[in-house]
């Protein structure tokens, strides 16, 4: 039987990074952590491509494009989406996250969804160093998983 095993080493893997700028300082949280855990995994500063969105909405386009340039092993969505007084927070955490999912699958090309869905600013902050470095770990793994088949 062949198994394939964990790997998280990030060495000369092509990292992109799309960060909602909604909520900047969750998401300047998320991927100042993002950030260093890629680098303790081995990832290259040069190898790694950082690209900003008014929101989290906008998150998948720039993912898709970032996707099908072939330029990345893995790609990382960052930001937070903060529950308010209307259903608008729901339309936002659910199509942001079906778009994330649907470039994935589409292209191939995996991708870690740390766009954080909170109900208040002091939940997010409290996530977003762990779910960032969290996320750098996903994407490195899945990037190795695909490499590995």
């Amino acid at each position: 039987m062949n198994t394939l095993e964990k790997d998280l080493s990030g060495h000369s893997m092509r990292i992109g990074i799309v960060q909602s700028r909604f909520n900047p300082a969750i998401g300047d949280s998320l991927r100042n952590a993002c950030i260093a855990e890629l680098h303790k995994l081995g990832v290259a500063d040069a190898d790694i491509t950082l690209g900003t969105v008014p929101g989290a909405l906008e998150a998948p386009l720039l993912l898709l494009k970032m996707a099908k340039s072939r330029h990345f092993d893995a790609l990382i969505a960052l930001g937070a989406v903060i529950r308010g007084e209307t259903y608008h927070f729901e339309i936002v955490a659910n199509e942001s996250a079906r778009g994330i999912i649907e470039v994935q699958l589409d292209t191939g090309v995996p991708i870690a969804n740390a766009i954080l869905t909170t109900e208040n600013d002091e939940q997010a902050l409290a996530r977003a160093v762990i779910k960032g470095a969290e996320a750098a770990h996903v994407a490195i793994e899945m990037a190795n998983l695909i490499r590995h088949l």
